[in-house]
């Protein structure tokens, strides 16, 4: 119950929600894949990185369900990917799809009323980035020296 009652007040507090089952961290990665293309440099790779670790998020919802990752996950792609490209009015609605971890598809998430409120999204993606960039960081920072032989 307090779970339920702390999800409804996130969602009064940003007044907005999104879809869930995977369908904002799919969209966001593809859109990501997309914009590293325009770099020819260092930062194409790093962009494509964090765009595959979107993919964590539906990839890791998939398997605690028991379900094949695999082919959910290229589903969802499929689906989002044909969103961004699509003329046809219909394939615009796959944005919205998700993961359906009852019966093991994708669907629409907003239809079936699977939505998380924006604002945990949001602080999610935020400080899940910070605390990356932070061990990113840490790492340039810390160099083990290299050990001295005996008699140096």
């Amino acid at each position: 119950v307090h779970d339920a009652l702390c999800a409804v007040s996130r969602t009064m507090e940003s007044n907005a929600v999104v879809p869930g089952g995977g369908a904002v961290e799919t969209a966001l990665s593809l859109h990501l894949e997309d914009f590293a293309r325009t770099f020819d440099s260092y930062e194409q790779w790093a962009i494509a990185e964090f765009s595959e670790a979107l993919l964590t998020i539906p990839k890791t919802l998939a398997i605690n369900a028991a379900l094949d990752a695999i082919d959910l996950l290229a589903a969802l792609r499929v689906r989002h990917h044909a969103s961004q490209n699509a003329g046809d009015p219909k394939k615009a609605d796959y944005k919205w799809y998700g993961l359906d971890l009852s019966n093991g598809t994708v669907r629409n998430s907003v239809a079936a009323g699977v939505l998380e409120p924006m604002v945990s999204k949001l602080k999610s993606l935020k400080f899940a980035t910070e605390a990356a960039i932070t061990i990113l960081r840490i790492d340039d920072l810390v160099r083990i020296a290299p050990e001295q032989e005996e008699g140096q």
